[in-house]
């Protein structure tokens, strides 16, 4: 059973600093035949369901569309450990 993540579209206007520092995480969503969507989501409840199963997938809603996905990538710092950007690949 795939876990429910909420997301919603990112405004293209904030920058990836200015998304996290509101306790978000920038992603985005992307697969054959689809266009890509940057997406924010809360980075707390979304690390506590990947520590649980990182080859997990998620249902992601955003907005009114719902996504079956699957963690391609985590770009984090290597120095301090932050997760800064999430790449899902559609299922």
């Amino acid at each position: 059973m795939a876990t429910l993540i909420k997301a919603e579209k990112r405004d293209e206007m904030k920058n990836p600093r200015q998304v996290r520092a509101e306790g978000k995480l920038p992603a985005t969503v992307y697969g054959k035949g689809q266009d890509s969507v940057s997406i924010e989501l809360n980075a707390k409840e979304f690390l506590t369901e990947y520590k649980k199963d990182n080859e997990a997938t998620f249902d992601l809603k955003v907005d009114t569309k719902s996504f079956n996905v699957k963690v391609k990538d985590i770009q984090t710092n290597y120095r301090t450990g932050e997760k800064l950007n999430v790449q899902f690949v559609i299922v």
